[in-house]
């Protein structure tokens, strides 16, 4: 979003210190804005405000959260979440999501939506799975990038969280330990790629990196994201206990604290008077968010905007390219000339939309469109008995009188999502004590000399976002990666009752379905489909539409083949190995590969070509070309998928690598030629002691294949050593 540097300095010279100061941090007052978010649920009721200085015709900007829709009450789209629009691989329709949740953000007066979470998804237990696109960067950076484009276009696009955000227990309390060869390749490429998309601000992560907190790294927000980079945009904490060192945090590169005046307003003003803090590094942080307000574009935008029927529309489509068709023995599905259909679980008469912490949205319940519901607009005609699913013999017994059943289970806020640890906010409560006159009115004076223990006591009752569930399982990080043994005993049980049993899985993060796979004949994953999820789902069972989704992670044959992952961590180590990387590396087949995904129609390839174009004074590039034939009796959509194979020579890589992909819609017999363009850089690696990125001379192998463990069609390359720079 473009604006004139010379306004937007223009107003800088025109303000104040204290106006300076103000612009740095939200707008909401520390203690009322808690009571708004305890007692009026305001984060779903209202955006939340920056600094308005009105006399020179700044309105601030209006922040609202939303990866898979804006957050706020009153009708907003509920589109499938980010994982789900991962799985369909699907850049062009991600980019028209975008647009549209900024619209409908414009629409209740916000201009700054906090849509676009890039984090790498290193372990699929991480309680925010859901609100990432999955595990690989390339596949992270098309797709983040291409929301961040649609956003932009209306709004102000935020890219999250900034950096190495994979933990959610131990979030407030997390050194994520890395090295610069890991960083560069594996956990910055796809930040990078949205600050080149027009990202106009970056929100910093809780955790710390190397031993500093993300809000105040010096490396991360200044050496990197400002100066190698060139972001011209602005750097934003995370919400509420973002900051722990005001000053620290300023003179490293954070530039606005969220979303209310806290830590920033107890240092900040002394900090400049006691010359700790340069006017020019606030100058810096000012002019950054002026930019960004100047640019933002002007227009109305009404309140039918919102779950209009364009919007609904794109949430079907999304919802339809996620499924993720993993099983179909003995051609069970489609599910075509059946008359008396057993759908079972409770699932499929719920709305099961995930999350309930930050990304909760709140459609209307009419709004939302089941598996039952969906079944039953589809096809009409069908005899459709339904069973809750306990007890499990009940459901068995249904089941056996019907010619198909449909399972449907999986997970749900309950069981994973967003929450804060108790006591882990203790120490940011302590900077932050109650104003003197709010004490005196509620008579609370004797508190403050205690207030560090009553901080601690606040921490220990603190729930935030997704209430914790209890039992064997609650809402977070997930350590048990199965599903519920009273869901995979239904499983077994209608399985064997009736021989043409599909099973749908809900959820976000991964399951593991080693017990019970082999058991049944047909097998989706459906996700957190979004308020079109059941029509969707209904337009595959019934073969309307072909299952085209692609896995955007990798599902193990055990949970022993992932990284470690402690969800109450206080020291992790990242590096170059988590998902079909890992398992390639350990030699572990993949119970169902990164990438892969069946379809109810086949498709070839041919006449694959590779062309390196250099031109004096621009990045390298490699031009690709294949051929693709739905070789099958139905259109279809495909996604190719690119592997490099690089020597590794000079250091240790990993066997293969995605460096490319590209969705394709194909009619029954058709072909297509398609055109791939590839930045060098996909075939590089990070050179620690060069500091940049290095193509290995030798052999370099690109493969199309369905997915990583699919040899595919390849071709080769002789490449000579280049160094491309940072």
């Amino acid at each position: 979003m473009p604006c004139s540097e010379s306004e937007a300095r223009k107003l800088l010279a025109q303000l104040s210190l204290p106006e300076k100061l103000s612009l740095l941090e939200g707008a909401t007052p520390f203690w009322s804005g808690m009571a708004d978010i305890a007692w009026r649920d305001a984060s779903h009721r209202h955006p939340w405000p920056t600094t308005p200085i009105p006399r020179l015709g700044l309105k601030g900007l209006q922040f609202v959260d939303g990866p898979r829709g804006v957050v706020l009450e009153g009708g907003a789209t509920t589109f499938p979440v980010p994982i789900a629009r991962g799985a369909s691989w699907d850049v062009e329709l991600e980019e028209r999501i975008g647009e549209a949740m900024a619209m409908e953000a414009r629409s209740f007066g916000a201009d700054w939506l906090a849509a676009v979470c890039v984090n790498v998804l290193r372990h699929p237990g991480w309680g925010r799975a859901q609100e990432t696109y999955g595990e690989d960067p390339v596949h992270l950076a098309a797709m983040g990038s291409a929301l961040t484009r649609g956003i932009s276009r209306h709004a102000v696009a935020c890219v999250k969280h900034f950096a190495l955000n994979s933990i959610d227990s131990s979030r407030f309390l997390v050194d994520v330990r890395v090295t610069p060869r890991a960083l560069q390749e594996i956990y910055l490429p796809h930040f990078r790629a949205c600050i080149e998309a027009g990202a106009g601000s970056v929100m910093a992560a809780y955790n710390r990196v190397n031993g500093e907190w993300c809000s105040q790294h010096r490396q991360l927000l200044d050496v990197i994201l400002k100066q190698r980079w060139g972001f011209r945009g602005f750097v934003v904490s995370d919400f509420i206990f973002g900051v722990r060192d005001g000053v620290e945090a300023l003179s490293a590169g954070l530039d606005l604290e969220m979303p209310f005046r806290m830590v920033f307003a107890g240092c900040l003003e002394e900090a400049v008077a006691q010359g700790r803090l340069p006017i020019e590094r606030i100058d810096d942080a000012v002019l950054r968010q002026l930019r960004v307000q100047l640019a933002i574009p002007k227009g109305k935008y009404p309140s039918s905007l919102r779950n209009c029927r364009a919007h609904r529309e794109l949430a079907r489509q999304a919802a339809s390219r996620a499924i993720v068709l993993l099983r179909n023995e003995r051609a069970t599905l489609p599910l075509q000339g059946i008359h008396r259909l057993a759908l079972i679980g409770p699932l499929a008469s719920t709305a099961n939309l995930g999350d309930r912490g930050s990304s909760d949205t709140r459609p209307s319940p009419q709004s939302v469109v089941t598996v039952l519901d969906g079944l039953r607009t589809a096809a009409p005609q069908l005899d459709l008995q339904l069973a809750a699913g306990e007890p499990k013999e009940t459901a068995a017994a249904l089941a056996a009188g019907c010619e198909a059943a449909v399972v449907v289970v999986g997970l749900s806020w309950r069981e994973e999502g967003e929450h804060i640890h108790p006591g882990d906010i203790a120490p940011i409560l302590k900077m932050i004590p109650p104003p003197a006159a709010l004490l005196q009115r509620l008579g609370w004076q004797r508190l403050k000399p205690a207030w560090g223990r009553v901080t601690q006591l606040i921490a220990t009752f603190t729930q935030y976002g997704s209430a914790r569930a209890g039992g064997d399982f609650a809402a977070g990080d997930r350590i048990q990666l199965t599903l519920d043994p009273r869901q995979e005993a239904l499983i077994e049980a209608v399985a064997a009752a009736n021989p043409r049993t599909v099973v749908v899985l809900m959820g976000g993060g991964g399951i593991l379905s080693e017990s019970w796979r082999s058991k049944v004949p047909a097998l989706l994953l459906l996700w957190y489909p979004g308020q079109e999820g059941g029509a969707a789902l209904a337009e595959v069972l019934l073969g309307k539409v072909s299952p085209s989704g692609r896995l955007p992670y990798a599902l193990p044959r055990s949970a022993d083949h992932l990284p470690c992952f402690e969800p109450r961590a206080a020291v992790v180590d990242y590096d170059l190995w988590h998902g079909y990387r890992l398992l390639l590396r350990e030699g572990h087949r993949s119970a169902f590969p990164f990438g892969y995904g069946l379809s109810y129609t086949s498709f070839a390839y041919e006449d694959l070509t590779l062309l390196l174009q250099e031109r004096e004074g621009e990045t390298p590039e490699l031009q690709l070309g294949l051929t693709v034939h739905n070789t099958g009796a139905m259109a279809a959509g495909h996604v190719v998928q690119i592997y490099g194979e690089p020597p590794g020579l000079e250091v240790e890589r990993a066997q293969r690598l995605l460096v490319g992909f590209e969705r394709l819609e194909l009619e029954a017999g058709a072909a297509r030629r398609m055109l791939l363009t590839l930045p060098l850089r996909r075939l590089a690696y990070f050179n620690e002691q060069e500091d940049a990125f290095v193509v290995e001379a030798g052999v370099h192998r690109l493969a199309a294949a369905l997915h990583v463990e699919d040899p595919g069609l390849g071709a080769e390359l002789l490449l000579e050593r280049k160094v491309l720079g940072p």
